[in-house]
């Protein structure tokens, strides 16, 4: 009975493949467009992904910076974020 189970298993594996999207994937489909980052420090970023590496550091331009109370602070032309401090990325696809 065994073998039945796992021939259907296979079968409905076999049928719907998996449409996984890696995180990675999702980043790069935002270069170009606006995203909020989201840092560590309670600070955030709203600007234009330009490119990006395997660690998540990304260079954005044309952004606005936000402090944690929601205050908007200055426009800064280009910059460098450092991934290890990125809490989260909304992109806006």
């Amino acid at each position: 009975m065994s073998e039945t189970n796992n021939a259907t298993s296979q079968a409905a594996a076999e049928e719907s493949p998996l449409n996984t999207i890696l995180p990675l994937e999702i980043i790069d489909k935002s270069i170009g467009h606006k995203i909020q980052v989201l840092m560590t420090n309670d600070k955030e970023f709203h600007g234009t992904l330009i490119g990006f590496d395997d660690y998540v550091n990304m260079v954005l331009e044309n952004v606005e910076e936000f402090d944690g109370e929601g205050q908007k602070g200055k426009v800064i032309k280009k910059m460098l974020l450092n991934g290890s401090q990125v809490a989260m990325l909304i992109p806006s696809l």
